[in-house]
């Protein structure tokens, strides 16, 4: 287990759905959960879960983490009030420390720059194109792409998305990794067996 905590950005409209998968899993895998928000003061997602942040934005440190999870939220794309998360997500990667943004976050990443020199994803290219960023032809048409430390996906893949993070972090691979994706988003009865079968080792 890495002693370091994975951090989730958690900020007003954030879509509670996309990350579901990643942190229980995470959590379940020995990994501490720590909520980032804008302040300290609490949050409310798209979904109306009030959310108080463990920390603000301003006192994370890529040294101090392990992973910066990012959700879509409406706000990524009606203000800019969510671009000191983009900015952090540049300290990370300046830094060499994951980053993991699905849905509306990575048009965040897409007007910082972040984009245009990694392969990426997202809902569809024309949306990412919308931002006028300069990385259209690293598009990749796929449910979740990684690109070294930068993990991307679109808002109808959160298992997917998931699936990136764990295999970028090590807390599945092989043949388990492919059975969680099956078991999750496939719904396939023999992934179940293989992965009971690889908790009992």
């Amino acid at each position: 287990m890495n002693a370091k905590p994975v951090h989730l950005a958690v900020y007003d409209t954030y879509a509670d759905w996309e990350t579901g998968y990643a942190t229980a899993y995470l959590a379940r895998a020995g990994h501490e959960i720590r909520t980032v928000g804008p302040s300290g003061e609490p949050v409310t997602s798209v979904g109306g879960l009030r959310v108080q942040p463990a920390c603000a934005l301003d006192d994370v440190r890529p040294s101090e983490s392990c992973l910066l999870i990012l959700p879509g939220a409406d706000l990524w794309d009606t203000t800019n009030d969510l671009a000191p998360f983009a900015r952090k997500a540049r300290e990370f990667l300046d830094a060499g420390v994951p980053v993991a943004a699905i849905c509306g976050a990575t048009a965040g990443l897409a007007r910082e720059g972040l984009l245009d020199g990694r392969r990426h994803t997202s809902a569809v290219s024309f949306y990412l194109a919308a931002t006028g960023y300069g990385g259209g032809e690293r598009y990749v048409d796929a449910d979740a792409v990684t690109d070294g430390p930068l993990i991307t996906a679109g808002p109808t893949e959160p298992v997917a998305f998931a699936r990136e993070i764990f295999r970028l972090l090590g807390v599945y691979d092989g043949e388990v990794l492919d059975a969680w994706y099956r078991l999750f988003h496939d719904s396939d009865p023999e992934a179940y067996a293989v992965l009971q079968k690889a908790a009992a080792e």
